[in-house]
């Protein structure tokens, strides 16, 4: 399945508006099916733990694998057993491991547990998503999947020749079970799982800037040659996103005078979204975790965010921010739908929004800088940058905190916005 879970978006506002979002949710403990799930009798006292967070999206992904599956878990799938796929393949990933990896977790996980954080110690001391023992490590190890996941993947690693040896052998030669032939019967639906979930990074964003004096936008391409698109009129705002779901980012513009997004699809057609009110600055991002990026605005006046879902309604209604901040929206943690954040320019700080509603505060820039942010290096979490206006000059920022790159591009009076503008892998 080739959606895109990550995007980039930037929006830009008064000075500047970056956007790409976030939602979430997911609680400590959660019930699900039992082992035999075809028997209730086998349910055990201990509810499931959670795997992170679900998202709207996950049940029409669970739909779906329940039509194709062939295995154990045909008509099983649920959003949590999606949750828990995803803490192991975004594991897998972290580490730049391949999807085989990730094929190989997943499928053990599938045999030991029906991809289900087990607390319960039904066959000696084994708990969590492998069913690891006590001599693998703690409890509270063995119950977090990104941990157990790294123990799997340390293992798997150990193992000659993993990388083309049966997957059933290789999940067989990290848990030495009891029932060595369960595994290999359960890899296709392994590799089905993780094919859904461990998508292709897209590549790099770019930078570019709207320009409000010609009404175009001059977007960088990554050999740093320019694409210009004309788009919007006086008095619009920018804004970019991977509207349809498929290819590149594309532009658009909100029209403060009819509180209208005006949304430009790969073909150069519009798409017209009525949202906001007076006095409102835009945004965009991923907000569900779906194929398709989506609208929302900052309202200055509650510190409120009003993000969009794709049937019209409001998905979330987020207060974050102060007087004077400028919002922006990104995948701060890599995984999951985008989240959103605030750049305050009287500290130079962005004050990002995590999944769990815990505050991130990362200093950059300087007095005059107005925020972007994007995927700059295509590992996965987006990062934040800055664009200066008196030297026409974005300096991105990596993961470490260092400086990624420098690059000149605008004039004097643009407005900088960022995106993945080449088409994607």
């Amino acid at each position: 399945m080739n959606r895109t879970v990550r995007h980039h978006v930037l929006a830009v506002v008064t000075t500047t508006v970056l956007a790409t979002g976030v939602l979430l949710a997911a609680p400590t403990a959660q019930a699900d099916d039992a082992v035999d799930l075809s028997d209730p009798a086998a349910v055990t006292a201990a509810a499931d733990y959670s795997c992170g967070a679900m998202y709207d999206s996950d049940q029409a992904l669970a739909n779906q694998l329940n039509d194709n599956l062939t295995g154990t878990l045909r008509g099983y799938m649920t959003p949590y057993r999606i949750s828990c796929a995803r803490a192991i393949v975004n594991t897998v990933r972290a580490r730049g491991l391949t999807e085989r990896a990730a094929v190989i977790a997943v499928t053990t996980s599938i045999v030991e547990t029906t991809l289900r954080n087990n607390p319960n110690m039904e066959d000696h001391d084994s708990v969590g998503l492998f069913q690891q023992r006590a001599s693998w490590g703690s409890f509270e190890n063995r119950m977090d999947p990104t941990w157990a996941t790294n123990a799997f993947v340390n293992g798997m690693l150990n193992v000659s020749n993993w990388q083309s040896r049966p997957i059933g052998e290789v999940c067989q030669a990290v848990q030495n079970s009891a029932y060595p032939d369960r595994y290999q019967v359960q890899a296709a639906d392994g590799a089905r799982i993780a094919g859904a979930l461990f998508e292709p990074h897209p590549g790099p964003d770019n930078v570019g800037v709207y320009r409000p004096s010609t009404h175009e936008f001059h977007l960088r391409n990554d050999d740093g040659s320019l694409r210009k698109v004309g788009w919007g009129t006086v008095g619009d705002l920018p804004v970019s996103a991977n509207w349809d779901g498929a290819g590149p980012d594309n532009v658009g513009i909100y029209r403060p005078s009819t509180h209208e997004f005006h949304l430009r699809k790969d073909d150069g057609s519009l798409i017209k979204v009525g949202w906001g009110t007076v006095g409102d600055q835009p945004i965009s991002g991923n907000w569900d975790g779906g194929s398709a990026d989506n609208v929302g605005i900052w309202r200055p006046s509650t510190h409120q965010f009003h993000l969009r879902k794709d049937d019209g309604s409001l998905l979330a209604q987020i207060t974050w921010g102060d007087d004077g901040d400028i919002p922006v929206s990104g995948n701060w943690d890599g995984a999951g739908p985008d989240n959103v954040g605030i750049y305050r320019p009287s500290t130079r700080e962005f004050h990002l929004r995590m999944d769990d509603g815990s505050l991130k505060v990362v200093g950059y820039g300087t007095a005059g800088d107005k925020p972007v942010s994007g995927d700059w290096d295509a590992t996965g979490p987006e990062n934040l940058g800055i664009w200066r206006p008196s030297s026409h000059q974005f300096h991105l920022r990596a993961a470490d905190g260092s400086l990624l790159a420098q690059i000149t591009w605008g004039d004097d009076g643009d407005i900088p916005v960022s995106g993945n503008w080449d088409a994607r892998q």
